[in-house]
């Protein structure tokens, strides 16, 4: 029990590091606003959260935005964009975890990154609008945008990037998940 144990937080721990390093690998997607950057960090995440369980998933998500923010820095002085990483890879990974822990097949996995995609993608567009483009207008002393311009930001920006993001890692995932597939079904908890 306690070698197992031990295990798990070391694969936390390499996963948590591979998803910092995916983080650092980030690229703008044309069309949409320079800030908005794909990277493939939720992948280690995902992997962590299907075979650990969705705590382990969270962890990875929550080690990885920290270590990025203590190396790289934030420009508001302020993690809101780590923390608006952190609660975007837990609305993706966590529906995903369950629904495949429910079903333990590709139909599942399918489901859940469909579902985290969904989620994830609605979610963050409400709490960009609330919380996540107030507080960057608090933290960096701006004028705040009007409605009509968060509406804008948002539905031409956050959404149809969330999605991508979504589908994109869903993608990169789905590859992973069925080369590793007979190995880590000996491994899950």
């Amino acid at each position: 029990m306690k070698q197992s144990r031990v295990k798990r937080m070391v694969s936390v721990a390499m996963l948590s590091s591979i998803a910092y390093v995916l983080m650092m690998l980030d690229f703008p997607v044309w069309g949409l606003p320079a800030f908005l950057r794909i990277d493939f960090s939720e992948v280690p995440a995902l992997l962590a959260a299907v075979v650990f369980g969705p705590a382990a998933g969270m962890v990875v998500e929550a080690i990885k935005n920290v270590l990025y923010y203590w190396i790289k820095g934030s420009f508001t002085g302020v993690p809101v964009g780590e923390l608006a990483n952190f609660t975007a890879g837990c609305l993706y990974i966590l529906p995903t975890a369950y629904f495949f822990r429910k079903y333990r097949s590709t139909k599942g996995l399918t489901l859940g990154l469909l579902v985290g995609t969904v989620t994830m993608t609605l979610l963050m567009s409400v709490l960009n609008y609330y919380v996540i483009f107030p507080a960057y207008t608090w933290f960096l002393h701006a004028d705040a945008m009007t409605a009509g311009q968060t509406k804008t930001i948002i539905v031409t920006g956050i959404l149809p990037f969330n999605a991508l993001k979504g589908a994109a890692v869903a993608i990169v995932f789905v590859l992973i998940f069925t080369r590793l597939k007979g190995w880590l079904q000996t491994r899950m908890a």
